[in-house]
């Protein structure tokens, strides 16, 4: 678009023709903003006309729910056009890994019985089923890497604190989803948190030390999840893109949830002394372990995608929200399949700040392990699974 190849009004229009399409079925989409779109793409399109070269010039995305405009200035300023507000957890359900979209429940691209995990939940259905490229989200427990993993694409939880979050507890941070590790550096660099950070890999750099954690020393873990994702850690160690730190111990947290719980909640505005102290413990350990390795390495979720029903008693969070605690920058790298036929996310997490190496790691593991989008290499369509822009189609 920036080089007057294509228009960004037409790119525009073939994604608001997919979301028609798609809708009916996928239910990503609380609004789609169809005139606004293509208003928005025609005044990028003229910016290009004077001279301009914005970033992102017409790249269509989805933000979440109804109010997600507010946190996009930044992307609309690169020349991103959005197309609608994606689905969020409707009311009267006190679990948040679904979503209600303007036509029904939100489905999983992949299995139409299952969630497509939440909060962000249209914005991974969206972006895994081809409707957009990129979609914002924010991360409280896991909320974009949770839909991240079970819709089979990347979804990056960002530094707390390093991007605007409209969260008076701090524990929840920006974040967005994208199917590419280089779509994701260009998102980055356009909200204006694309410095450098710690060197990432490269055919030329030697591997990056890291720690793998089957269940973070307390999580209840299902096997064939757990033996998904340490796959996906071999193959990075085959490319060359990592290397494992093996630690004297066991790396040991803490289970978060009550201090997740109690800071999320506190009572009469008060500190919770117990949850503090778990606070504390989880960033010595923490601390002491990015002294050593460079990143961390665990399942992103610790079971597969739920029915529409509800989880049950076991959390979707057990993995994610302990760096919501910690404020550690996370990502869900696409790892592979479960039985099921739904993806399963390898989570991969750095020290505060260096979200440039998460993705040059993520992106290494695409072009020298197969993994990311290329886990989707030779899937073919059966029921219930697929490559789910096909599966639309059809």
């Amino acid at each position: 678009m920036r080089a007057g190849e294509l228009r960004a009004v037409d790119v525009v229009a073939a994604a608001l023709d997919r979301i028609e399409r798609a809708e009916p079925v996928l239910c990503a989409f609380a609004e789609v903003w169809g005139e606004a779109a293509l208003r928005r793409a025609g005044e990028v399109d003229a910016r290009i006309a004077d001279g301009e070269r914005p970033p992102l010039a017409g790249v269509p995305i989805g933000v979440k729910g109804r109010h997600g405009l507010r946190s996009a200035g930044a992307l609309l300023a690169a020349g991103c056009v959005p197309v609608g507000a994606t689905s969020v957890p409707g009311p009267g359900t006190p679990w948040q890994t679904w979503g209600l979209g303007a036509g029904g429940r939100t489905v999983n691209p992949w299995r139409a019985d299952r969630t497509p995990g939440g909060s962000s939940a249209g914005s991974a259905a969206a972006v895994a089923a081809g409707l957009v490229p990129l979609a914002t989200g924010s991360d409280g427990a896991g909320s974009v890497r949770i839909p991240a993993a079970w819709c089979g694409v990347l979804g990056l939880k960002t530094t707390n604190g390093l991007l605007p979050a409209r969260d008076r507890t701090g524990l929840a941070a920006a974040g967005f989803v994208a199917r590419y590790a280089a779509d994701a550096e260009l998102c980055l660099r356009a909200l204006g948190a694309g410095r450098p950070g710690a060197r990432g890999p490269s055919a030329a750099a030697p591997p990056v030390p890291a720690v793998w954690s089957a269940d973070l020393g307390f999580a209840d873990c299902d096997a064939g999840t757990v033996a998904v994702a340490r796959d996906a850690v071999r193959r990075l160690v085959d490319a060359g893109v990592v290397r494992l730190v093996h630690p004297a111990a066991p790396l040991r947290l803490r289970d978060p949830a009550p201090a997740w719980c109690a800071l999320r909640s506190p009572a009469a505005g008060a500190p919770d002394r117990a949850a503090l102290r778990v606070r504390a413990v989880n960033d010595r350990v923490l601390a002491a372990l990015f002294g050593r390795a460079a990143l961390l390495l665990t399942p992103a979720t610790p079971r597969q995608p739920h029915g529409h029903d509800g989880p049950g008693e076991r959390y979707s969070t057990a993995l994610t929200w302990a760096f919501n605690l910690s404020g550690h920058p996370a990502l869900s790298l696409p790892a592979g399949f479960g039985a099921d036929g739904c993806p399963v996310g390898l989570q991969v997490v750095a020290a505060h700040g260096q979200e440039a190496l998460l993705l040059r790691t993520a992106r290494a593991g695409e072009e020298r392990a197969g993994l990311g989008a290329g886990v989707w290499t030779g899937l073919r369509a059966g029921p219930g699974a697929g490559v789910p822009g096909d599966a639309l189609d059809r």
